[in-house]
């Protein structure tokens, strides 16, 4: 006979193969998993539509077939443990929907992703409790994959990337000039575009990673080292890539080292790389192949989850608890996106002291990207005096998807342009300073502020912030955008010309609030 609470054996149907003591928790959990995909099934749609559409995420449709298989690797080992409901686990329920409201009012997907997923792991807690979260820890934790991230990376990347390749093309002897992210040979001008920055290979190296460790090795030492080395060697691996399309493109040609590298770089290079990666920790692995991943009897004698587990509640007291917190927050993002900031019925561009509207063209378009705004105003200047200014200002009645001020890919460098970011730009009081490159190469100082209530900043994080509050207040406010650019070129240095236009402006602050009419 088998011990009560263990797996029956293989060959049964799949209902008689659960034990009874966990048939009624596991439909109460799908039940509950089923619920809160439903109620957030836009989230849900648009984490689909990544994990398809981008190949930077295309590795996430392996995550879910990979938890199902984590789940049952632990499963004669969880099999013993009794399903507790456990009301902490509607406070984690209740932390992750708080986040969906706030990233639903600032706009920000990455905080309704990550809280759509740890509502589920919430919703494991409350209905399965501590033991059993215990020894299904890492797949619970490992859901975390399910989230796309990795774009906020990407600048970094780049600018990493692009000093390893000035690096190696130095050891090689290769002259090379670097601006930013733009590297200039004898033999052809290079970008290293946000396509190669490598973010890719790195997100899906950092998902891999975690699950060798997890399941290869004992050691919480290495572990860790394992972890850093799958962190380190994409990043060295990528600036290997971009220096070797440079290093081809000098004896065959650009054409032909652009589609080696997509080619050999872009399928075959990281492979290799990856097989490399488990050959270097594969000596070091210390864990039995037929070693149990956890140790259910340790888990069921500990103190601590014994004192954890009085935390119960009743099970109806757990789903309503789950659906109430859901529903809240639902109702609570659909109050706030019913109120707008009071909109004028149209604005003027100002009128500034000593400067004239200008009719000429920059040497590249520029076109910065203010997606949802209710008002939009796009001037040159000119004061006579060898300085010329792009002004380009967005005001929103309200913030929300497809409104975002401060948004990925907004402002002064529109997403898929040909404009490309290049380095910090020189200081400017509460403002973000940009220096942007197009081909030619044309060069762009842009400076950007952002404004909402009292607020003046150039930092979207800040923006994002004061946005969430108001909405959490039901507070109506606007939101503005102001960038200030020029080109340069042989005239007056592009930071001199704007801080000219300051000058003739006065405070900046009110100064964007009359072209608003909000005050």
């Amino acid at each position: 006979m088998l011990p009560e609470g263990a797996l029956p054996r293989r060959g049964l149907p799949l209902a008689e193969r659960v034990p009874v003591h966990w048939r009624g928790p596991l439909l109460q959990l799908a039940a509950a998993w089923l619920g809160l995909i439903v109620l957030f099934l836009g989230d849900w749609r648009d984490m689909a539509w990544q994990w398809w559409d981008s190949s930077t995420y295309n590795h996430i449709l392996l995550i879910p077939p990979i938890l199902g298989w984590l789940a049952l690797q632990r499963a004669a080992e969880t099999a013993p443990l009794v399903p507790r409901t456990w009301w902490p686990g509607l406070v984690v329920v209740g932390g992750a929907v708080l986040l969906w409201v706030l990233g639903a009012f600032s706009g920000l997907n990455l905080a309704r992703q990550l809280a759509v997923v740890v509502m589920l792991q919430g919703a494991a807690l409350a209905l399965l409790g501590p033991r059993v979260a215990a020894a299904q820890l890492f797949p619970l934790g490992y859901m975390l994959a399910l989230v796309p991230f990795g774009d906020e990376l990407i600048p970094f990347l780049q600018t990493i990337t692009a000093k390893l390749t000035m690096v190696l093309l130095a050891l090689t002897q290769v002259p090379a000039a670097i601006d930013g992210v733009f590297i200039t040979t004898r033999f052809g001008y290079f970008e290293v575009a946000e396509a190669c920055s490598g973010v890719k290979f790195l997100i899906a190296m950092i998902a891999y990673g975690a699950l060798v460790s997890n399941v290869c090795f004992a050691s919480w030492w290495r572990r860790a080292a394992f972890m850093a080395l799958s962190l380190v060697v994409p990043v060295l691996a990528n600036g290997v890539r971009a220096w070797g399309t440079i290093y081809i493109a000098r004896s065959r040609g650009i054409e032909f080292a652009a589609s080696f590298d997509h080619i050999f770089y872009g399928w075959v290079f990281f492979a290799v790389v990856m097989v490399l990666v488990m050959a270097a920790g594969w000596r070091f692995f210390d864990r039995q192949i037929d070693a149990p991943l956890v140790d259910g009897a340790a888990i069921e004698a500990s103190p601590l989850l014994a004192r954890l587990e009085r935390m119960a509640l009743p099970t109806p007291a757990a789903l309503g608890g789950i659906a109430a917190l859901a529903l809240a927050g639902l109702a609570w993002s659909a109050a706030a996106n019913s109120i707008a900031a009071p909109m004028p019925t149209y604005i003027a561009v100002p009128l500034v002291p000593g400067w004239q509207l200008d009719e000429g063209s920059p040497k590249a378009e520029w076109h910065p990207l203010h997606t949802g705004a209710d008002h939009r105003l796009v001037a040159r200047y000119a004061d006579g005096k060898g300085h010329i200014v792009d002004l380009s200002f967005a005001l929103y009645a309200a913030q929300g998807d497809g409104k975002e001020a401060g948004g990925f890919g907004q402002g002064a460098l529109p997403l898929q342009s040909h404009w490309a970011w290049e380095e910090p730009g020189p200081a400017f009081a509460d403002a973000k300073s940009d220096v942007i490159q197009a081909p030619g190469p044309v060069h762009r100082l842009a400076v950007t502020w952002l404004r909402t209530g009292d607020l003046l900043t150039g930092s979207n994080t800040r923006l994002k912030l004061a946005n969430m509050a108001d909405r959490l207040l039901l507070r109506p406010r606007a939101t503005m955008t102001l960038i200030l650019s020029a080109e340069s070129g042989d005239g007056a240095p592009p930071d001199e010309a704007i801080r000219s236009f300051l000058a003739a402006t006065g405070p900046i602050a009110p100064w964007m609030d009359r072209m608003a009419q909000v005050r």
